[in-house]
This record gives C-alpha cells, sequence and structure tokens, in this order.
C-alpha cells in the first residue's frame, strides 16, 4: 500500500496565472458561491524523497502533459445550488486551480448534461452549441488558455507556459447522423474529439446504458468515416462493447477510450473488456484510465483511491503493454460524489453485466485524484513505483500525442 502525506499544493510550480476568474467575464455567477479550486478536502499526495521528488519536477517540466479528460470546471460549494447555477449556462473554468495542476493539456469534457436539468435533451445542437460558445467566449477575456485545433497548438501552449483546452463532446448531438454536415461545424468550432454515444444509444450505435447493444448502424458507420475524413478523434468511453469493436474495426485511423477502466477488475459496464482493450490497442488506439468517484474500483480495492485507480493502470498496461495507456480522471472541481448522485443512471455507474455490483465502500472524494489539480499525483505514484522516465513520459502524454498525430489533421 502507498503511503501518502498532504501536501500545500501551492508550493507547486505554476502557469503564468493572472488572476482572472470566470465571474469576471459572466457576472450571473456572481450569485454562487463556488467550491474551493485548491484544497476543497484533505486529499493526499504521495511521500517521496528528496531524489523522488526532484525527479517528479523534472519530468513535469520535460514532458507535455496531458489528461485524455477532465471537467476543469467548478461547482458551487452548496450542492444545493446545482441545478440554478447549471440553469444559467455558464460553468467557472477552473483557471486557478488549473494554473497548479501541472498539466498542458486538457480534453474538456464541458459539461454533459446542462439541458439534461430541465428535462430536454442533454445532447440537443442548441446545448452543444451553447456550450461551446459560453467557453471560448471565457477563454477570449484571459491569456493563460488557450483553445487547441492542432498538435503544433500543443507544442505551442507548452512553450509558452500555458494550458491548451481540447473540446471533447462525450457523446455526438442528437441527429447528427442525418446531417453530418453538423460535424463540419463542430469541427470548424474547434471540437477534436466526439464519443458516439454517451450511455444511452442513439441512431449511431448502442451505449453502456443500454440492455441490448444493436452495434454500429449505417449512419454510425458514416459517422466513423466523417470524423476520420476530417480529423476528429472518436472517443468509445461511453460506447457499448459490440459497437466499440465495429467502430474500431470500422475506422481507417486508431481511436480512443478517454475514460474507463478494466472489467475484469470491476464487473460494471462503465468498465471495458479485455476483448475491446485489445482490439483499441491493436488498432494504435489508446485507453484513458479515470478516476471518477465509484468508477475504477476493483474486487482487491473496493475503497475508491488512487491506488484502485492505478491498479487498472497496471492491469491494462500487462494486458497490451505501456505505448497504449494514458491517463483521462474525469475529475472536476467541487463535490463530484453529490453530482452523480443527480445523474446516476446516465452515468451508468450502477449497471453492470448482470445483477449488482459487489459490495464497495462509499467515499465523499478520491483519494489522491480529487481534481484536475492532483493530475501531477498520477507522476508522484509511477514515480514511487520504480517506472522508468521513458514509461511515464509515454503515460503522461506522449501515447496521446502519438494518437493525435495520426489522426488529426494538423
Amino acid at each position: 500500500m502507498t503511503n501518502y502525506i498532504f501536501l500545500e499544493v501551492k508550493t507547486i510550480k505554476r502557469k503564468k496565472y493572472d488572476g482572472y476568474r470566470s465571474i469576471d467575464g459572466f457576472p450571473i455567477l456572481k450569485r454562487f458561491k463556488l467550491a474551493k479550486e485548491l484544497d476543497r478536502v484533505p486529499s493526499r499526495e504521495i511521500v517521496l524523497s528528496k531524489s523522488e521528488e526532484e525527479r517528479v519536477d523534472e519530468l513535469l517540466e520535460k514532458n507535455i502533459v496531458i489528461s485524455f479528460h477532465d471537467h476543469p470546471i467548478v461547482f458551487p460549494e452548496n450542492m444545493e445550488d446545482l441545478i440554478d447555477y447549471i440553469r444559467t449556462g455558464y460553468t467557472a473554468l477552473a483557471y486557478e486551480g488549473l494554473a497548479y495542476s501541472g498539466l498542458d493539456i486538457v480534453f474538456d469534457g464541458l459539461l454533459d448534461g446542462i439541458a439534461l436539468i430541465h428535462g430536454n435533451d442533454p445532447w440537443s445542437w442548441d446545448n452543444i452549441i451553447t456550450q461551446i460558445g459560453t467557453r471560448l467566449s471565457d477563454l477570449a477575456m484571459q491569456d493563460m488558455i488557450i483553445k487547441v485545433e492542432g498538435v503544433e497548438d500543443i507544442y505551442r501552449a507548452s512553450r509558452e507556459e500555458k494550458i491548451g483546452l481540447i473540446l471533447h463532446l462525450e457523446g455526438a448531438p442528437t441527429g447528427v447522423g442525418y446531417d453530418l454536415q453538423k460535424l463540419d461545424i463542430l469541427y470548424g468550432l474547434g471540437v477534436r474529439c466526439i464519443g458516439i454515444t454517451y450511455s444511452i444509444g442513439n441512431e449511431l450505435g448502442g451505449g453502456i446504458a443500454d440492455k441490448v447493444d444493436r452495434g454500429l448502424t449505417d449512419l454510425g458507420y458514416k459517422f466513423i468515416e466523417r470524423c476520420n475524413k476530417l480529423g476528429i478523434l472518436i472517443d468509445l468511453a461511453h460506447v457499448g462493447d459490440k459497437t466499440s469493436l465495429e467502430a474500431i474495426e470500422a475506422s481507417d485511423k486508431p481511436l480512443a477510450i478517454t475514460h474507463a477502466g478494466a472489467r475484469s477488475l470491476w464487473p460494471s459496464n462503465r468498465m471495458k473488456p479485455d476483448e475491446v482493450i485489445y482490439a483499441l490497442a491493436d488498432k494504435d488506439g489508446v485507453f484513458g484510465v479515470e478516476a471518477a468517484p465509484h468508477t475504477t474500483l476493483t474486487l482487491n480495492r473496493r475503497k475508491h483511491d488512487l491506488d484502485a485507480v492505478m491498479e487498472h493502470f497496471q492491469y491494462i498496461v500487462d494486458l497490451v503493454g505501456i505505448d497504449y495507456v494514458a491517463f483521462g480522471p474525469d475529475t472536476l472541481y467541487g463535490d463530484h460524489v453529490a453530482l452523480h448522485k443527480y445523474f446516476r443512471r446516465l452515468l451508468s455507474i450502477d449497471k453492470i453485466i448482470s445483477g449488482d455490483l459487489p459490495e464497495y465502500e462509499e467515499v465523499e472524494y478520491v483519494d489522491g485524484l480529487e481534481n484536475p489539480t492532483q493530475f501531477k499525483n498520477i507522476v508522484r505514484w509511477l514515480v514511487k513505483n520504480g517506472y522508468s522516465d521513458d514509461e511515464i513520459s509515454k503515460v503522461i502524454g506522449g501515447n496521446i500525442i502519438r494518437l493525435l498525430k495520426t489522426v488529426w489533421r494538423r
């Protein structure tokens, strides 16, 4: 078992942050007291020796560090305000938290269920465009975070000591299969990663929440073809097993599972079976290991913490090799567990192949990987557990960059 100690996060070298907050750009947000971005809860960091600390600093300095999937937004301190907060149509980007995260690039999953609170389709075209528009408006008011549209933007963000956001839709907008020109519009707005489904199946294929995964539809095949041509990375994180296998076979380009875990370790539909993981890696795709509360548990570790997450990482590395694994923690700033209670059915946290999940201990947060700022704790764990600099370089960003160079047009 890994030992921990709590360290004050502000001792970590940060990006060039000038103090801008989203509430400065969107005064409507000032009605809410937002959660602390730093040290909200006593989530711990791994104890390292002086030489190990120096090695972590060097690894963060020399490598482009990428989160394959996060929600880098701040939620209200009082989660009773959540519905009213989401109904504004705006979410606060966590500039302060990201400045201290050690991250250079974040796949920004936006907020999946904004319209769901209204009883509407969360994947409606208007909802998606609103989310993208407000995010880009926020970015335009500051200079620390930039939108990434090509691989060169990733290198530029690193050179300029900025953070790059990659717009990532976890599920395709409703009806996009009937009007593939909408993919071109999304590409023009900067979207560079799209999931086929978000848990519940759509006109393109089956999702992980479906009792019967009917597989990739005719429209789904066309969707994949258009994404390949545009240079949009296809994500299978919330896609059903049958649909995933058919999508991997159909695609001319490698695909991604940006945030999930291994079903062999925890029998949830949210996790992926070995067959899908093998197929993804065989196509040169990359698997991002996630850490959202109560997802990447294991039969050995039924209290969700960083060590449980890393058990999934080790299993997948042993299964397919270090070249096909990365990290998509799927974290945010605020009470993530409370958020899941609103969206439990849609997120399929409790859905498994048959019956109920094994007993597990519910936690208030994932100790060691509570929010995007703690991504650097992954690096600390890898150093502590004997991984080489080359191996760490691959899984904290190198594997993703290799994938993007193959898939993206720029």
